[in-house]
């Protein structure tokens, strides 16, 4: 699951002063700290930054394949393709 509604809130300034066990936190759940009673930064673990990123580049993926598919002009058939790279 990349997007959990139950993350926690924390202000920056006890954030700074409990900030081993905010990380410890962030482990489990993304960890929203706050500034003035707004969203200034969102703590995450490596792994579910990682989950992130890799969906990120996978829509980026997805888009630029739809993008390739709506172009007009000569499109080279799969066949073709994989002789010229030498999988056949």
């Amino acid at each position: 699951m990349l997007y959990n509604s139950d993350m926690s809130k924390i202000s920056v300034s006890k954030a700074r002063e409990r900030l081993s066990e905010v990380v410890a936190m962030s482990q489990s759940e993304p960890v929203v700290l706050e500034h003035y009673g707004r969203r200034a930064a969102v703590l995450v673990s490596p792994a579910h930054y990682d989950e992130m990123l890799d969906a990120f580049e996978e829509s980026q993926d997805v888009t630029a394949f739809d993008a390739a598919l709506a172009e007009e002009g000569n499109n080279i058939p799969w066949e073709q393709v994989k002789i010229d790279l030498g999988w056949s």
